[in-house]
């Protein structure tokens, strides 16, 4: 482990522990989008989601939710971004019932859970829990294998737009009810 530094996050000052296994070069799949960082930092979150192939229904979600303005804000904001795959792992037809007009609220709920005020880059993560933009904590562990985030591995990180990063993560992360 190398030295710690202090961040703030959110209202919170919390400590994070550099973790070489975090690095976007030793990710699995850092493949995962096709634009690299320096490119990306010029455009905010929405844009960097836009502009990439495997974020379609989190994109289509975000404007469904009307998040698309507040994602665009001036942040900073870490958003564990589900991919599309994510998506189809969950039980048939959750994805529909979200985007219905009926259901902004709960869609609203769980884009939020997927996002964490402050910007956290992979070599700041340590074991612990974080307040979403939705209000509850989610859990990161840091193992061995990666970082999970909930039930979701993170498969790629670091990506940089100007108001905040995106870590893409395998598994929808729902709130606890």
């Amino acid at each position: 482990m190398k030295t710690m530094r202090i961040l703030p996050v959110a209202m919170l000052t919390v400590a994070f522990t550099v973790t070489p296994v975090l690095r976007a070069d030793n990710c699995a799949a850092s493949q995962a989008t096709s634009s690299p960082a320096a490119s990306t930092a010029a455009k905010d979150l929405v844009a960097v989601a836009s502009g990439a192939e495997n974020f379609k229904t989190l994109v289509a979600a975000i404007k469904a939710a009307g998040l698309v303005e507040v994602l665009q804000g001036k942040g900073p904001f870490t958003v564990f971004a589900p991919t599309d795959e994510a998506f189809a792992k969950l039980p048939p037809g959750t994805v529909e019932n979200l985007l219905k007009p009926e259901n902004r609220e709960k869609l609203v709920a769980v884009l939020k859970y997927h996002v964490v005020p402050g910007k956290v880059m992979a070599a700041d993560v340590k074991t612990m829990e974080a307040r979403t933009a939705q209000g509850q904590a989610v859990s990161i562990k840091v193992t061995s294998e990666g970082v999970m985030v909930d039930n979701a591995k993170v498969v790629k990180t670091d990506i940089v737009a100007e108001n905040g990063v995106i870590h893409v993560i395998d598994t929808v992360i729902l709130p606890k009810s």
